[in-house]
């Protein structure tokens, strides 16, 4: 499935999804490591090639602040982003009680595990055009949505190389077109 054909989630497609995939479903037993990767791609809104390459030496202390610090597999581009503490300390939990240390992969699976495990979860519930990449689809449209439509910063988070890419793939379709002509008449 291309990046283009899956879709953002919504908060409740998310919710229902990282439920299922945590308290097992139809024989697929539950899977904590699966729903916290992607409850990480859509926190920190990197793919899930690189959150399944995660270690916590990944996340370096600056000043006062956590940042990310590694280099994207698909693109080679260092990404040096801020991790909000909530989430290192999220990350450091999970690290703690599965008993990971700091310069070791925190997860122990696949990328291709990972879809696949999703797939039977988003079947079972039965979602259509949602993949792993949804995860991420669903940062960059929160982003876009909470901080005033700023689509400029979207393109800088995801660290795509033109505005048309992020539009594209935030999906700023003919609904949303059609209504901001719509509120934007100024008749007398």
């Amino acid at each position: 499935m291309g990046a283009y054909k899956t879709k953002a989630l919504t908060k409740e497609q998310y919710t229902q999804i990282i439920e299922t995939i945590k308290g097992g479903f139809l024989g697929i037993k539950p899977n904590k490591q699966v729903a916290t990767i992607l409850v990480l791609e859509s926190n920190l809104g990197i793919r899930v090639s690189d959150v399944v390459n995660l270690t916590l030496n990944s996340i370096v202390k600056d000043g006062n602040r956590y940042r990310l610090d590694i280099i994207e597999i698909k693109t080679q581009k260092k990404r040096t982003f801020t991790v909000p503490i909530e989430i290192y300390n999220y990350i450091k939990q999970y690290c703690i009680d599965n008993d990971i240390k700091s310069n070791s992969k925190i997860f122990k699976i696949t990328t291709r595990q990972v879809q696949s495990i999703l797939k039977s979860a988003v079947e079972y519930l039965g979602y259509k055009d949602i993949s792993t990449h949804s995860f991420r689809k669903f940062y960059a449209t929160n982003i876009y949505i909470n901080n005033n439509y700023d689509i400029m910063l979207v393109k800088e988070l995801l660290q795509h190389a033109s505005v048309e890419t992020t539009q594209k793939y935030i999906g700023i379709g003919t609904e949303q077109l059609e209504k901001a002509i719509q509120n934007n008449l100024n008749l007398l």
